[in-house]
């Protein structure tokens, strides 16, 4: 079980701090889409322990575990970053979407329309919904949406914790609050395209059907719902029309 100088052998080593692992894999779960498979995180974040293990010196005044943290998270982040196909330029205009959606809503307490953010982009309608339907997949939760502004990100201040402080289930509770009441004061439209996609399963062709229009304008709507949804759920404003509950809010903050 030990070599020669004394210390456990790797596989011994790998099965130590596996646990280690899941819990940087769960805790950077709690910020991510369901679509992310927990499974793949632990798969990279192994490989980013074997990594730290090859490169780790003794003496230089750090402690293994803190320096396989970065290692293990880098990893995970790294599988996540190559699953992201959206080219980083049309994340930056949807931010300005997002943006804009945010303005316009707290200008005219209610939820814009496309040929509003179309002008407030300046863009013609015709390039605005080119814009979206680039956008097909679009997510409420990117990689950067966890970090702060001083590169500062969540795991490193909380990869430690055992538990959850009651603040932290409060906000959680708050955010799946302001989702619910954010999906709720979607135009009717893009609420019942969500409600196909993500609650009856249909697929985006068979949505067009429902809805009596092409798959490529149901992506269109997919795209601007999503925007609407992140530009309150990453700007903390209070979606018009938010006093009314919504009725499938376990399922859309799940």
């Amino acid at each position: 079980m030990y070599t020669a100088q004394g210390v456990l052998a790797k596989d011994q080593q790998i099965a130590h701090y596996m646990p280690l692992v899941r819990r940087i894999a769960y805790l950077l779960m709690a910020r991510l889409p369901a679509s992310v498979d927990v499974d793949d995180l632990i798969q990279n974040g192994l490989i980013g322990l074997l990594d730290a293990l090859e490169r780790f010196e003794e003496g230089l005044g750090a402690q293994f575990e803190t320096y396989a943290v970065q290692r293990i998270r880098g990893a995970m982040l790294d599988g996540l970053r190559e699953n992201d196909w959206m080219p980083r330029s049309v994340r930056r205009e949807m931010r300005r979407v997002e943006e804009a959606i945010r303005t316009l809503e707290h200008e005219r307490g209610r939820a814009p329309s496309e040929k509003e953010l179309a002008d407030a982009l300046g863009l013609s309608l015709a390039d605005y919904q080119k814009l979206l339907l680039d956008a097909r997949g679009h997510q409420l939760v990117y990689i950067e949406d966890i970090t702060e502004g001083s590169g500062d990100d969540y795991l490193e201040r909380h990869v430690s914790e055992t538990s959850r402080d009651p603040l932290g289930l409060l906000e959680e509770e708050g955010t799946r609050s302001a989702l619910a009441a954010a999906i709720e004061a979607l135009p009717e439209r893009e609420k019942l395209m969500m409600a196909l996609y993500y609650e009856q399963d249909l697929n985006l062709r068979e949505i067009g059907e429902v809805l009596g229009v092409t798959e490529s304008r149901v992506c269109q709507l997919h795209s601007q719902a999503v925007a609407r949804l992140r530009a309150v759920l990453t700007g903390a404003v209070k979606p018009a029309g938010s006093g009314v509950r919504g009725r499938s809010a376990a399922r859309a903050g799940a």
